[in-house]
């Protein structure tokens, strides 16, 4: 078992007189060797989450369990030996590498610091399986299915699709339970997408890993995931199974981002560019009631008799509607969909 849970987790920067509330009272649950993607726009909390998971950034409050062991509450050995198990791979593969450093010397000081904390706990084999540094290294770039030789590049010698199997590598040189992967494909050419995340299914199948995936795209994140969650402003507004939440999406933001997905052939369902190209609200003061009414299709801005979003905060209610949707009308979609497979070829 290696479940992953976030229950009410919450993390808030403060500058000068003005606060920002990044992530705000976040429940996630992410099941045994199950994948869950997490998907929103662009500074809605995504990578703050996924930073606060692994100790990047102090969280203010809440609890990240790993089987029942919290992260945040642990100490000492117990909550280092905890940590190992969640490990993080970037957005910027080329930054979160050491320029100065060739592909083996990182992997060898990843496998390093792994058999370290193995010593700790009474082990005494290189990552469990006894063999020299260096074997390990080449073990490493076999499974992201790199040559051996690259072993002797530099970081600059390498395509951003090779620099980002390398972070992989360098991640599962500690043996994780967990892997947040955190825009990793963003930074790639579209024809090196669809390789690396082919890369990451079979990683998670081969390994049993339990996976956080985080994009700003649904194309991509319904591509490897078993479930979904929508994020925006620092909340989650929609969660459930893939097939579901793709089917018959119940929060408007989350119609919107399907929507923007590019359909052949097919005129889209609401307009969605427009929405979605709409200013956000500033993040250090959002509205009261529901954060997406200043966009939303379905509310004040199209019916002013729902003026319930300007004061009700829908997350009160969100545990008793489908999908956990935080929308006071959820159930009221101002147009159907049809359904949309999930595992498709990517677009």
């Amino acid at each position: 078992m290696t479940t992953l849970e976030v229950r009410d987790l919450t993390v808030r920067f403060t500058a000068g007189k003005r606060g920002l509330t990044a992530v705000d009272a976040v429940d996630l649950r992410v099941p045994t060797g199950e994948v869950l993607g997490l998907v929103g726009e662009s500074g809605s909390g995504k990578s703050t989450l996924a930073k606060a998971l692994v100790g990047l950034v102090p969280v203010m409050a809440g609890r990240v369990l790993l089987d029942g062991v919290d992260l945040l509450g642990a100490r000492g050995a117990r909550r280092r030996a905890a940590r190992r198990h969640v490990q993080m791979v970037f957005q910027d593969p080329y930054g979160s590498l050491n320029p100065r450093m060739t592909v083996g010397e990182a992997l060898g000081e990843a496998v390093r610091a792994n058999s370290r904390g193995r010593r700790r706990r009474g082990a005494n084999r290189v990552a469990g399986r006894g063999g020299s540094r260096g074997s390990e290294v080449q073990r490493l770039l076999d499974l992201v299915a790199l040559d051996p030789d690259y072993a002797r590049r530099l970081p600059r010698e390498l395509s951003g699709g090779q620099r980002q199997r390398v972070a992989i590598a360098r991640a599962l040189a500690a043996e994780p339970q967990v892997l947040v992967a955190d825009e990793i494909t963003s930074a790639l050419d579209a024809s090196v997408q669809g390789a690396i995340l082919n890369l990451l299914r079979d990683l998670q199948a081969r390994l049993g890993l339990t996976v956080l995936f985080i994009s700003h795209n649904l194309a991509v994140v319904r591509y490897v995931s078993d479930s979904i969650a929508v994020m925006y402003l620092g909340r989650i507004v929609e969660v459930a199974a893939t097939d579901e939440l793709l089917d018959r999406p119940q929060h408007p933001y989350t119609r919107a981002l399907l929507d923007a997905i590019p359909q052949f052939g097919a005129p889209p369902l609401m307009d969605a560019a427009a929405l979605l190209d709409a200013e956000p609200p500033d993040p250090h003061d959002p509205p009261p009631g529901c954060r997406f009414h200043t966009r939303c299709p379905i509310g004040p801005l199209a019916d002013p008799g729902r003026t319930i979003c300007l004061t009700d905060d829908p997350d009160s209610g969100a545990a008793g509607r489908l999908h956990r949707a935080a929308c006071h009308f959820a159930d009221r979609p101002a147009v159907d969909h049809a359904p949309r497979r999930t595992k498709e070829a990517l677009p």
